[in-house]
């Protein structure tokens, strides 16, 4: 595909405005990247944050959600943009996937991630129970649970690191496990707003692991309280999600030099958020548990001057 200067700056002004707007934490790593991997990363947010919307839209019914998403993947496949918001992201990502060497089957596979609840049949490793007049959708196994974080988080750890560059390939597994440190820390904070949506990612063998079962989140988020029960479940979480944060220790040398500043910033930002959830006893649900702005800032200085220092020794060496 030809590019022109002009049209994929705009493209790439276009994503930039999408992440900026909605990445939240994700944003501030991407703000110590250099300009071409930043511009890229916030292209690859753009294209998930469509997908994410389309797919999540409680507006319409899961049936015509899953009709949206096929008409807007087809569109995808076929290059041919039908909503003029989507032209932008299409063209930025097609770039981004012949500059960074990004597969097809990658992308395809973050979309699949972000489709699960639209399928007309279950996953596998999941089930629908009734709770009262509620309807829930719940994995059954730890095991099920992290297929699904492969998916919808390990793999944007894959396109992560194509983009940030490396040259050891034994950087994917370490990508993997960050993609499901960062997703186990999405759930533990989001158990409240999943909950409210129909869906329950504790699994069910956690669950009877502690005497619980699914009412029993449902009363702890109309309560907003947490039993001491639940309480060691998502204890149990945290280790594990804490467990595979060291895999950044082993990921960040393997880097391109530039890069690794950015996955800093990534890493400490989320693994704060962990240590908020922590720090609070697990109430998540009630008020959202959030890293300040102050201190993402501090976090992202930090980043910033060891890109600084990382250049400067560099040239020192090179001169």
């Amino acid at each position: 595909m030809s590019y022109s200067d002009t049209t994929i700056e705009a493209a790439f002004i276009y994503c930039r405005a999408v992440a900026k707007r909605e990445a939240k934490n994700f944003y501030y790593g991407f703000l110590a990247l250099p300009t071409h991997k930043r511009d890229a990363m916030c292209a690859v947010y753009a294209f998930m944050r469509r997908a994410d919307d389309l797919s999540d839209d409680e507006t319409l019914s899961i049936p015509q959600r899953r009709e949206l998403m096929a008409r807007w993947l087809h569109s995808w496949r076929s290059g041919d943009a039908i909503e003029p918001q989507d032209a932008p992201v299409f063209l930025a990502v097609r770039y981004v996937q012949e500059r960074f060497s990004i597969s097809s089957a990658l992308l395809e596979q973050l979309v699949q991630g972000t489709t699960m609840d639209l399928q007309p049949t279950l996953p596998a490793g999941v089930r629908r129970i009734a709770v009262g007049p509620r309807v829930l959708d719940q994995y059954e196994t730890v095991a099920a649970l992290e297929g699904y974080c492969y998916l919808v988080a390990s793999v944007v750890g894959l396109v992560t690191i194509r983009i940030f560059g490396y040259a050891d390939s034994g950087a994917d597994r370490f990508a993997e496990q960050l993609g499901l440190a960062f997703q186990l820390t999405n759930i533990l904070r989001d158990v409240r707003e999943d909950a409210e949506r129909g869906r329950i990612y504790l699994p069910q063998e956690l669950l009877a692991k502690y005497g619980l079962e699914p009412p029993d989140v449902l009363e702890q988020v109309r309560h907003e309280d947490v039993s001491p029960a639940m309480q060691t479940l998502l204890a149990e979480l945290a280790i594990r999600a804490q467990s595979l944060y060291a895999a950044a220790d082993r990921l960040i040398p393997l880097l391109d030099a530039d890069s690794r500043p950015a996955m800093h910033v990534l890493v400490n930002i989320y693994h704060l958020l962990l240590r908020q959830i922590i720090q609070e006893h697990y109430r998540v649900f009630g008020e959202r548990v959030r890293v300040s702005t102050v201190r993402k800032v501090a976090v992202l200085s930090h980043g910033l001057l060891r890109g600084v220092l990382s250049r400067v020794k560099r040239t020192g060496a090179a001169g």
